[in-house]
C-alpha cells in the first residue's frame, strides 16, 4: 500500500487525502448520518456513527466528537475515529482537555443566534493569530491546536461546535495528515451543517433514551414500575429453578388513600404515595440487590433475590412499622411470599404475585399492622388455600378472573409500561386499540401522528374527550385541529357557560395563549396536569374545565418546523388519575412531532 511522509514513526496512507468535493455525495452523508443516529440505541453509538460517517464525507484522516463536561470544566472525547495517533483511542475510557484551554467551544455563537459556525486550524497557525473565518480570541488559544496538530503530525483540523437545546455541547472534531489540502470554506459550511444534524440526533436519541427510561419507571415516586419487575422476577425465577436461589415478594397497598384524595385532594394522596416510596426504598436497602416499585395506585412491591425469607420479613415487618409514622397515612396492608418458605413449587411470576397478594389481602382484610406471611400458618395454610382458590377461579371456564391485582393485564392503565408500547405500536403500525380501531385517516402527517396519540392515550386512561391544537409560526393564537368526545360531561348552567363550551369545543376554536400561560409553555414542549379545586389553579384554564365539565386535564406540546402543536385529555370521575401521564404524554408527543412536518388541512 502507498504511503507518504511519515512523522513521529507513524506511517499515513494515501488514501487518507480528501477525493474532490461531490456535493450529491455530501447530501447523502447528512441523510446517511441523520438515519444512522436514528438507528443508534445510546447516545454513544449515535456519535460514533456520525463521526464515522463525517470523516468520510469531510476527506479527514481522523474524526472525534467531544462532549463539555460542566461539573468537572473539561472537554471529554467520546469516540475517535480513523487513523489515530499514540494515546487516541477508538472510545476512550478518560481523554479530556481543560475547556479553558478551547473556550472558543462554548463561548462561540453567533450573535444573531445562527447556527455556530464551523472554523478551520493548522498546523502553522500560532504566533501569527487565529486563521480566517475564527473569532478573535486570542492567539494563544490557536497556539494551543496548532501544537496539538504539529504533536500529532496533522497539517489541518477543522471544528464545529455542536448546540443542544440551545446551549453549547460539545464538538465535532476532524483532521487532516500532513501533505492533504487544508481545509475549504466550503468545507466548514458543511461541518456546520453535519453539526446541526448530530444535534438533531442527539435530541431524538435523547427522547428515545427518555422513553426508555419511563417504560420501566413510574413517573410519580420515581420507583421501577410494573415491567421492571416482571422482567427483574421472571429472571430471578430462572435462577431459582437453576440453583435454588431464593426469590421473596413483598406486596403493600397503602391504607386510607382513597378517603386522602376525596377529604384533602390528590395533591395531599400523592404526596403520601411518595413519602412512602421513600421508607420502601429506604427499607429495602437493606436487601441488597433488591428492587423497590410502584405496581400501579396505591399498590407497591419490593423484589428480593438471595436474601433469606426470615430477613425478608424483618425488613416488612420494619415497613409496615414506620409507615404508621407516616402523618397523612393509615399505614400499609403488607403481604410476603417466598421460595424460602413452605409455599410449594413456585415456577412462574404470576403464581408468586397470587401468594404475596393474597397475603396482603388477609392483612388488609385483618387490619394487620404486621405482614401477613404465606406459607406460615396452621397446616393447611391460609393463605396458600386462598391462592390456589383464586388461581383455579381463574382457569375455570365459566369462573370470573380474580381482579385483586388489578395492574396485571389490566385493560385500561396509567402506566407508562402498558401507555408507552401502545401508542408507539400506533405510531408504528397499528390502528387499534383493545381490538378497536384508531381513526387516523393521514398517519403520515403531523395532526395524523398526534392524533393516534391523543385517542389510544384516551382510551387506556378511558378519558372523557382530547384536543389536538395548532399554532402557525410567530404565531399566539392556537385553534383547535382534531378533537373527539368519548362521554357527554354536565358544565354549568346557564345560557353563558352554555355558549361558552360551544365556542370551546367548536372545530377551530382559537384560544389567545396570552391569557393562557400554562397552555403557551406547553407549546414550546412542556407538560402539566390540572384538576378542578386545587389550589394554585390558573384562573383562565380552570375556566375551561369547569364550562366543559371536567374534573381534570393533562397536556402536553412541542413544535416541528410546521409550527407548534398541543395534545390535552380531558377527565370525569370514572378516567383514571392523570397527574403522573403528563411526563409520559411529553415523551409521546415529542416522537410524534420527530416524522415529517406538516401544517394541518
Amino acid at each position: 500500500m502507498a504511503e507518504r511522509e511519515t512523522v513521529g514513526g507513524e506511517a499515513q496512507r494515501a488514501e487518507d487525502a480528501p477525493a474532490v468535493v461531490d456535493p450529491d455525495a455530501r447530501l447523502r452523508a447528512v441523510v446517511e448520518i441523520a438515519q444512522a443516529m436514528a438507528a443508534a440505541q445510546s447516545p454513544l453509538e449515535a456519535v460514533r456513527a456520525a463521526a464515522g460517517r463525517a470523516r468520510g464525507a469531510l476527506g479527514a484522516a481522523m474524526s472525534a466528537v467531544s462532549v463539555w463536561d460542566r461539573e468537572s470544566g473539561r472537554l471529554r472525547v467520546l469516540v475517535n475515529h480513523g487513523d489515530l495517533a499514540p494515546g487516541e483511542e477508538p472510545l476512550p475510557e478518560d481523554e479530556s482537555y481543560p475547556v479553558a484551554d478551547f473556550p472558543e467551544i462554548v463561548s462561540f455563537l453567533d450573535a444573531q443566534r445562527r447556527l455556530p459556525r464551523a472554523w478551520v486550524q493548522t498546523a502553522d497557525d500560532g504566533e501569527a493569530g487565529p486563521p480566517a473565518g475564527v473569532p478573535p480570541r486570542g492567539a494563544a488559544f490557536s497556539r494551543q491546536r496548532a501544537a496539538t496538530l504539529r504533536r500529532r503530525g496533522r497539517s489541518s483540523c477543522l471544528v464545529a461546535p455542536i448546540v443542544l437545546h440551545g446551549r453549547a455541547w460539545g464538538e465535532l472534531y476532524l483532521a487532516r495528515g500532513l501533505g492533504s489540502p487544508v481545509f475549504t470554506a466550503g468545507d466548514t459550511d458543511f461541518a456546520t451543517l453535519v453539526a446541526a444534524q448530530i444535534s438533531a440526533g442527539l435530541a431524538q436519541t435523547e427522547r428515545l433514551e427518555d422513553l426508555r427510561r419511563l417504560a420501566f419507571t413510574d413517573p410519580l415516586t420515581g420507583l421501577a414500575n410494573r415491567r421492571a419487575v416482571d422482567g427483574r422476577l421472571d429472571a430471578a425465577l430462572e435462577a431459582h429453578r437453576r440453583e435454588g436461589m431464593v426469590v421473596s415478594l413483598v406486596v403493600c397497598d397503602v391504607n386510607g388513600l382513597k378517603r386522602i384524595n376525596d377529604v384533602h385532594g390528590h395533591e395531599v394522596g400523592d404526596r403520601l404515595l411518595e413519602r412512602f416510596a421513600s421508607l420502601l426504598s429506604l427499607c429495602g436497602a437493606r436487601l441488597p440487590g433488591s428492587i423497590a416499585a410502584r405496581l400501579g395506585g396505591d399498590e407497591f412491591c419490593l423484589l428480593a433475590e438471595g436474601q433469606s425469607a426470615d430477613e425478608v420479613v424483618r425488613v416488612a415487618e420494619e415497613l409496615c412499622t414506620r409507615a404508621l409514622e407516616l402523618g397523612e397515612g393509615e399505614g400499609v396492608a403488607c403481604g410476603v411470599a417466598s421460595t424460602g418458605d413452605p409455599i410449594g413449587p413456585v415456577t412462574t411470576a404470576d403464581r408468586l404475585f397470587r401468594l404475596a397478594d393474597a397475603a396482603q389481602y388477609r392483612a388488609k382484610a385483618a387490619r394487620a399492622a404486621e405482614p401477613v406471611v404465606a406459607g406460615r400458618g396452621r397446616s393447611p395454610d391460609a393463605v396458600v388455600q386462598l391462592a390456589d382458590s383464586a388461581e383455579r377461579s381463574g382457569r375455570g371456564g365459566r369462573g370470573r378472573r380474580p381482579d385483586r391485582r388489578r395492574f396485571r393485564g389490566a385493560l385500561h392503565s396509567a402506566d407508562p409500561a402498558q401507555l408507552i408500547p401502545a401508542v408507539l405500536a400506533v405510531l408504528d403500525a397499528g390502528h387499534t386499540v383493545d381490538g378497536q380501531p384508531v381513526r387516523v385517516a393521514h398517519p403520515a402527517d403531523t395532526a395524523g401522528r398526534l392524533a393516534a396519540v391523543a385517542e389510544t392515550a384516551a382510551r387506556m386512561l378511558d378519558a372523557v374527550a382530547w384536543w389536538t391544537s395548532y399554532v402557525p409560526p410567530g404565531s399566539r393564537r392556537m385553534r383547535t385541529v382534531r378533537y373527539s368526545v368519548h362521554r357527554m360531561t354536565r358544565g354549568p348552567a346557564g345560557a353563558g357557560a352554555q355558549a361558552q363550551r360551544a365556542l370551546n369545543e367548536a372545530p377551530d376554536a382559537v384560544f389567545d395563549l396570552r391569557s393562557y400561560p400554562l397552555t403557551e409553555r406547553a407549546v414550546r414542549g412542556d407538560a402539566f396536569a390540572l384538576r378542578t379545586g386545587s389550589p394554585g389553579n390558573d384562573p383562565a384554564e380552570e375556566a375551561v374545565l369547569v364550562v366543559g365539565g371536567y374534573r381534570g386535564m393533562v397536556a402536553a406540546g412541542g413544535s416541528n418546523a410546521a409550527g407548534g402543536w398541543l395534545v390535552e385529555l380531558f377527565a370525569d370521575e370514572a378516567t383514571l388519575p392523570l397527574a403522573g401521564v403528563a411526563p409520559v404524554l411529553r415523551a409521546l408527543v415529542a416522537v410524534a412531532l420527530s416524522g415529517p412536518a406538516s401544517p394541518p388541512d
